[in-house]
């Protein structure tokens, strides 16, 4: 069996992730965006979409995700501001026993500031973590495409 085979097959087979527990998110976005940010959803396409704002104030937008590690899920959250970077990155649920570390501050703060047009590369932007290879691959992978989406979505005006 080749191996862009047996992959499709895990795809195939692998059940979807639970969904981030909602206080856990909204935790994220508070700390993210600051005290007093209120989210309302957007539906785009078959993701939802968080449009989060302060009084009149549109503070931008998160969505969430998730990405196969190792074994498990790991559901994550992506944030940007009305200009189209990268806000921040929030690991919401990480599921594998080893690999956590891309959780840490130090590891996420990386992605700040960043735009779709970044490559955004594990061993050029993005630093790797000993003992967290797959891990950081995979939530890397999972930021870059987030990312492209809604910073396409906002362009056409599918998010606002």
């Amino acid at each position: 069996m080749s191996i862009a085979l047996a992959l499709l097959l895990l795809a195939v087979q692998t059940p979807p992730a639970p969904a981030a527990p909602p206080a856990k998110v909204a935790a994220s976005i508070a700390r993210v965006f600051g005290p007093g940010a209120r989210a309302d959803t957007l539906r785009v396409d078959t993701v939802s979409v968080l449009r989060v704002s302060r009084a009149d104030s549109l503070l931008g937008f998160a969505a969430v995700g998730n990405v196969l590690g190792k074994d498990q899920p790991i559901t994550f959250l992506v944030a940007i501001d009305p200009t189209e970077r990268l806000k921040d990155v929030d690991i919401l649920v990480y599921r594998e026993p080893y690999g956590g570390e891309v959780a840490y501050e130090p590891w996420r703060r990386q992605f700040r500031g960043k735009s779709a047009g970044d490559s955004l590369r594990v061993g050029k932007e993005i630093r790797s973590i000993s003992g967290a290879t797959i891990s950081v691959h995979a939530v890397t992978l999972g930021v870059r495409r987030m990312l492209a989406q809604l910073t396409a979505w906002h362009q056409s005006g599918a998010i606002r």
